[in-house]
């Protein structure tokens, strides 16, 4: 009995949402009570929201929608804005689960991951398709840990739109400052949501006057809250002067029950001006950024702008949202389900389909497929399954695709629709839509698939000559070709160890499926030691990754303590000469090189160095041996001779090179090598080490003692912001004082502060550290 009842709760009712009439004057949601049979029933009996069986929707009957009718969008924020509540009452709205699930309570859609439900944060970014009034939303939910900044990064890639959730009480966060960057350089429009506004100290006005100085754009309020904190019961739409009102009957209230009418001054006379200002200053906004609008008002409606039909305030909305200049900004409480609705409604309304965003690689692919792989997961049964989205072309399961980047053909088995950690097998895959192949075994995160290899050379062909019929170099062509993902360089690393030698081959098969998942792991093999080294973007990163490893792939590791991913440089220029004269067999191979080295002075620090030839050794030089150089000079750099950390900043001039004729190249790359690790010794080496930026927000009675400790900690602080009532200390501080921050920031304010890192640059070390460090990594200390 308990058997069939489980398999009950795990199959979807075929019937789909029951349409509710709409009317302007009062619209009501009904909802019958009933009790469900769930899985979870223990753990969520105190918050039982339920909908009847009859009003669940099956993803078995979606078709696939027209290309204009597809939305896909990402929810980004800060740490704690909202953002998985927020989707998951999205869910929950449009029909798709029955129970709403709930972070701190660790039974939410989207995450999923056991971590994700422990720490009730997210990790990875969660892929969810929904339909909503004849419209497709496929929704990604981004962390908001800056240690997973690269999830954000890569989901950005495919999305077309985006809508951004501030913590109504905080406005203007650290990280929401890194995703809004992060959703520019990628030129996606996006709509703010104000979340929490039953909060404590939540203010509508601060937030909107944060969004403006801070992120240095025009808001345009589309929502007026009614009430605010404690007193928040509703919103009214200023477009069209509605007012929506959650009269919740019980705590258990779902928000599918508000009523919505139009605000009429009898009801509330100080309300009322409030919103017919905001309308008129919302209409003024828009004929500023928008022509075909402002000669609409200049003309008939000059007189009266309360006569300006909505939906011709809307259109005007949307090409000012869909252009960037602005953003709407809407209000609500997801936690308390008030304001998620009226949301949805503007995602389906301003955001862009995916046909309305232009991108540059896909005209050298007229109709063929371009698919972009924007994430990998493993699965216990089926293997790995790649997060695709189509750009141009079509899939269709049981076919070859080529992968650009792996230079190989792959056969996919079957496609599937991401509803989290459910799956709907789907017949095709059409432009602009996003879904989950099983069978693709090389693919990786950031790489483009397309539907054969002469398709590939086709477009990289009409790439190679633009409108003036000029050759663009190779580069160039992989560039416009390949939609890839930027990788930032990790800061922490440690070593990690097996149980037993029985259990490495294990553990080396785990590491290598979780870096074809996250792009930001990096992991490799100490050369003197034979340790496998972890690296990573911060603590928790490498921490999640140590626990992921014990729980999915059964490996109890050990890790060893963390360090920091230092860096080299060089003080003074300088010059050496090397000579490799070794006899292999009957062959002589004999290599004379004289390298000059330099500190190079710029503001960007690059990895790699500068190469270049004096003018006698260039006309002499044959092509092939360059390359035999080039890789010398750059394996001596990827290990400094000081502690062994990559050098950075460096211009390198090879001044002569004698080579006899039977040489190898192996031989050439040794020499030069050699006589390149002579000259960076010669040069004088310089630590550089990781400087954070760093913010912390504290209330006034604790400022002085997190301000004191920073000082400890050799940071420098910036400046000294005011949050309402608490402070926020924006500072600079080496990473290596923040080993163990967060439990020392939460002795000294007692559990109230919280603070944000982000890696700002590498910084050189004073001389008394240098030697400090020099003495700890030999041991003398």
């Amino acid at each position: 009995m308990g058997a069939t009842m489980l398999r009950i709760t795990r199959k979807f009712s075929v019937n789909t949402l029951r349409s509710s009439s709409l009317c302007n004057e009062h619209v009501y949601f009904r909802k019958t009570k009933m009790r469900v049979v769930s899985v979870t029933e223990q753990n969520c009996s105190l918050r039982n929201y339920s909908s009847p069986p009859g009003d669940v929707k099956s993803l078995r009957s979606v078709i696939n929608p027209h290309i204009s009718r597809i939305r896909n969008i990402g929810i980004m924020a800060h740490i704690d804005a909202g953002k998985t509540t927020t989707t998951e009452r999205m869910l929950y709205y449009s029909g798709y689960i029955r129970t709403l699930g709930d972070v701190d309570d660790g039974d939410t859609v989207t995450d999923f991951m056991v971590q994700e439900r422990e720490r009730g944060i997210t990790i990875q970014s969660a892929a969810v398709t929904f339909d909503w009034k004849d419209y497709r939303i496929n929704l990604i939910d981004t962390p908001g840990h800056v240690d997973f900044t690269v999830e954000v990064e890569r989901c950005l890639r495919v999305l077309d739109g985006a809508v951004a959730v501030f913590d109504a009480a905080a406005g203007v966060e650290a990280q929401t400052l890194t995703v809004w960057r992060q959703a520019d350089k990628h030129q996606i429009p996006r709509i703010c949501f104000l979340n929490k506004m039953d909060k404590n100290r939540a203010s509508f006005t601060y937030a909107v006057e944060s969004i403006k100085q801070k992120l240095k754009t025009k808001p345009l309020l589309l929502q007026f809250p009614i009430g605010e904190a404690k007193t928040f019961r509703g919103l009214v739409d200023v477009v069209t002067k509605e007012q929506i009102i959650w009269k919740p009957t019980s705590d258990l209230d779902d928000g599918k029950n508000f009523e919505q009418k139009l605000l009429r001054e009898a009801d509330d006379s100080n309300l009322f001006q409030e919103v017919q200002d905001a309308r008129n200053t919302l209409i003024e906004q828009v004929a500023d950024l928008d022509d075909e609008f402002a000669e609409l008002v200049l003309g008939e409606y000059s007189e009266n702008f309360d006569l300006i039909p909505a939906d011709k305030l809307r259109s005007a909305i949307r090409r000012i949202t869909l252009a960037r200049k602005a953003v709407p900004v809407l209000c609500g409480s997801a936690l308390k389900n008030k304001g998620v609705q009226p949301l949805l409604d503007a995602i389906t309304m301003y955001l862009p389909a995916p046909n309305e965003r232009s991108y540059e690689f896909l005209q050298w692919y007229k109709d063929d497929l371009c698919a972009l792989a924007f994430k990998v997961l493993h699965d216990k049964c089926r293997g790995p399954l790649v997060f695709v989205r189509v750009y141009s072309g079509s899939l269709k399961p049981q076919s070859a695709v080529y992968n650009i980047n792996k230079s190989c053909t792959e056969r996919m088995s079957r496609l599937l629709l991401p509803f989290a950690d459910q799956q709907i097998e789907i017949p095709s895959l059409m432009p602009g839509n996003i879904a989950l192949t099983v069978g693709l075994k090389q693919s990786a995160t950031g790489d483009t698939i397309v539907s054969s290899k002469a398709s590939a050379v086709a477009a990289a062909r009409r790439a190679g000559r633009d409108a003036g019929g000029e050759k663009r170099s190779t580069s160039d062509v992989e560039s416009l070709l390949l939609a890839g993902v930027e990788i930032p360089d990790p800061v922490f690393f440690c070593t990690i160890e097996p149980p037993s030698v029985a259990k490495q081959q294990e553990l080396d098969n785990a590491l290598s499926c979780l870096q074809r998942e996250d792009p930001s792991l990096k992991v490799k093999l100490d050369p003197d030691t034979g340790q496998t080294i972890l690296c990573g973007m911060g603590e928790l990163h490498i921490e999640i990754i140590h626990d992921r490893i014990k729980r999915e792939y059964g490996i109890e590791t050990y890790l060893g303590p963390l360090q920091i991913a230092y860096r080299e440089t060089i003080l003074n220029a300088a010059q050496s000469t090397d000579t490799l004269d070794k006899t292999v067999g009957d062959k002589r191979h004999f290599v004379t090189a004289e390298l000059e080295v330099r500190p190079r002075l710029g503001e960007r620090a690059m990895t790699k160095p500068v190469i270049e030839y004096a003018a006698s050794v260039i006309e002499a030089l044959p092509q092939e041996l360059q390359g035999a150089i080039e890789n010398g000079i750059t394996n001596s750099c990827i290990q400094g001779p000081l502690l062994g950390f990559p050098v950075q900043d460096i211009d390198v001039t090879v001044q002569s090179l004698t080579v006899h004729p039977d040489t190898s190249h192996t031989m050439i790359s040794a020499c030069v090598s050699r006589c390149m690790q002579k000259a960076l010794k010669k040069a004088g080496i310089q630590i550089l080490e990781p400087l954070m930026n760093i913010e912390i927000t504290v209330s006034e009675d604790h400022l002085s003692a997190a301000l004191a400790d920073l000082a400890q900690r050799r940071g420098t602080i910036q400046e000294i912001q005011s949050r309402q009532d608490n402070r926020v200390v924006v500072a600079a501080v080496p990473l290596a004082e923040t080993m163990g921050y967060s439990t020392v920031l939460r002795t000294l304010t007692s559990g109230s502060a919280t603070f944000t890192l982000e890696l700002a640059s590498y910084q050189a070390l004073n001389s008394q550290e240098q030697s400090a460090l020099l003495q700890r990594r030999m041991g003398l200390v």
